[in-house]
């Protein structure tokens, strides 16, 4: 095979998620020469947006985007170390959690795959995390952007908290803060402080490249 045809099959077998031949086309543009940072932005970031795209237009639903995505978590595991290594830059930071209380984490997941898709590096702090974790993950972590996810109604308040228990600790303006998940709309993370919200993963890292780029614009 060709490079263009390598990056050509990562391109349409990322988008059908077809996870095996992601891996074995990675290891063939790998074996063939072809840089890990070419892989990654002229053939699997592309096809992560336009199943986004896709998914925005209402043409493809969240199982589409679940198994693309898993199929870019595969070849991200083997050209990360490299990526590293090549100190390709990453796009920002995001530290990542389910707030307390709640154990919901494929929206989480999905987000994550797809963040770290668009080339940011992704922390996630898991599942029941309490504000006092969050606020021990910005400090160490320095991120641009912090997301809380809830599933449940009854967890909700849980953003409050704690973007509360970030301002006490004197970190609220070194962070943007996004939220969301199944029952959260605009309204309420308004109400409740935030900076952002999106309804879907790929709204998610649109206003998450759309922040750190207005960050950095300063």
């Amino acid at each position: 095979m060709t490079p263009d045809e390598i990056l050509k099959g990562l391109y349409d077998e990322t988008m059908v998620g077809n996870k095996p031949a992601v891996l074995a086309l990675t290891q063939a543009g790998l074996d063939a020469g072809i840089l890990p940072e070419t892989m990654l932005f002229e053939a699997l970031i592309p096809s992560l947006e336009e199943v986004g795209a896709r998914f925005e237009r209402g043409d493809w639903f969240v199982p589409e985007m679940l198994i693309a995505g898993k199929a870019m978590a595969g070849a991200l595991d083997l050209l990360r170390p490299l990526l590293a290594q090549t100190g390709v830059e990453s796009v920002g930071t995001f530290l990542m959690g389910t707030v307390k209380g709640d154990v919901h984490d494929i929206g989480k997941n999905l987000v994550n795959i797809m963040l770290e898709g668009a080339g940011f590096t992704v922390i996630d702090l898991g599942v029941q995390v309490p504000p006092e974790k969050f606020i021990a993950g910005i400090e160490e972590h320095q991120p641009d952007i912090v997301g809380m996810s809830a599933f449940l109604t009854t967890t909700m308040p849980m953003f409050k908290a704690n973007i509360n228990a970030i301002e006490k600790a004197g970190l609220r303006d070194k962070v943007v803060i996004m939220v969301g998940g199944a029952p959260v709309t605009q309204e309420y993370a308004d109400v409740c402080g935030a900076d952002g919200y999106a309804a879907d993963a790929a709204t998610a890292v649109r206003k998450a490249k759309d922040f750190v780029a207005a960050k950095r614009a300063g």
